[in-house]
Formats: C-alpha cells, sequence, structure tokens
C-alpha cells in the first residue's frame, strides 16, 4: 500500500534502515535516519541532527537535489488540511534566511499530520 500511497500523493512512512543506506554519503559521521515520508517521488528524512528535503528531477528520478535543514533554522510550519472542495493538504515550512516558505503538498490529512508531527517531535 506504500508505493500505491506515494503516488497518490500520500506521505507514507519508509524504512530508516533502508533510507539509511540511500543517503550514506549524505550524511555526517554519528547521523542517524530516524523517520522518512514519501509523497510522490520526493522523501522528507528526519534525522538525528536535520531535516533533509529530496527532490528527485528527472524522467527517471536518478537526479536529485538534497535540500538540508538544520532543526534549528526551522522558524516555524504551517499545516492546511483538506475541505469539501479542496482535496489537497499544505505542508509550509519558514526557514531563516528565507522569505518564503518551502511548501509540500499532501493528498490526505492523516499523511500531513504524521509529518507534521515528527516535524514538531524534532523542530521544537
Amino acid at each position: 500500500m506504500g508505493l500505491l500511497d506515494g503516488l497518490l500523493g500520500n506521505a507514507s512512512e519508509n524504512d530508516a534502515q533502508e533510507i539509511q543506506q540511500d543517503l550514506a554519503q549524505v550524511l555526517t559521521a554519528g547521523e542517524r535516519v530516524e523517520k522518512s515520508y514519501a509523497v510522490l517521488r520526493d522523501l522528507i528524512v528526519f534525522t538525528t541532527k536535520r531535516l533533509i528535503l529530496v527532490d528527485k528531477q528527472g524522467v527517471t528520478g536518478k537526479k536529485r537535489e538534497y535540500l538540508s535543514i538544520p532543526y534549528r533554522s526551522v522558524e516555524r510550519f504551517s499545516m492546511e488540511t483538506t475541505g469539501h472542495f479542496d482535496l489537497e493538504s499544505e505542508l509550509k515550512i519558514w526557514v531563516r534566511g528565507q522569505t518564503e516558505p518551502i511548501s509540500k503538498t499532501f493528498r490526505s490529512d492523516q499523511s500531513i499530520l504524521d509529518v507534521a508531527r515528527a516535524l514538531a517531535d524534532y523542530a521544537l
């Protein structure tokens, strides 16, 4: 069901050990992946030290952008849940030094609640 959720835009939690291996070259010594969520092709990864947003690009997804955000740099975040006519949820994260928030779109309230709860656990 995880793959189907990801394709539909629902965040599905990934196996932290698998993501740990995938990101081994990006992680610092002693840094561990604690939680990871897939949204479409992208990843939201919570480590012991930072939030990593992985944006898979191109047709194959082989090209990737890694955005590293230390938890201390998260100034605030907000979430907008779905409604009767608006079927998408949105998570916005304001990072110190940037005027515009980072936005991620979800298709499920439960998905965005899980990610927002994890963000609160690590950033607050």
